[in-house]
């Protein structure tokens, strides 16, 4: 026997266990991988107004009205995508009146590339289960 297989002190040591992961922090209300990737699906459907008119609000309307009943963090996070929706798409709408008086040539942009990003940072933060508000959004739908 090596001085290494010797056990100091005659005491056995404890025994090898996992140690349990600490509890999620943040709040989530998401309970299965399903769930999540139509929380996410919810967020990046409005991607679909790139190419169906006004399919940035019925894409997030459509899952909403989907899973309401059945997934509530998804349907929270579809409602919340709807709200933004609107309100992007309100703010697109300000800005095209805007290039009346040039402004809106460089609003415009703006609110396309703030979509994009937000939608998108929805849609990643929805995928980890993570509740999203997004910021200057008008809340329309309760």
């Amino acid at each position: 026997m090596s001085e290494f297989d010797q056990n100091p002190g005659g005491a056995t040591p404890p025994p090898y266990s996992q140690p349990t992961p600490p509890p999620h922090s943040g709040s989530t209300g998401a309970d299965s991988a399903e769930e999540r990737n139509w929380a996410m699906l919810g967020h990046l459907s409005s991607l679909s107004g790139l190419i169906v008119p006004f399919g940035n609000v019925l894409g997030p309307l459509v899952v909403w009205q989907i899973k309401k009943d059945t997934m509530p963090f998804a349907a929270e996070q579809a409602k919340e995508a709807v709200n933004f929706n609107i309100t992007a798409a309100l703010a697109a709408i300000v800005a095209s009146v805007c290039m009346i008086v040039l402004i809106g040539f460089l609003l415009l942009p703006i609110v396309v590339i703030a979509w994009l990003v937000l939608t998108v940072m929805a849609g990643m933060a929805a995928s980890r289960g993570e509740n999203y508000r997004y910021p200057f959004t008008l809340r329309l739908i309760n």
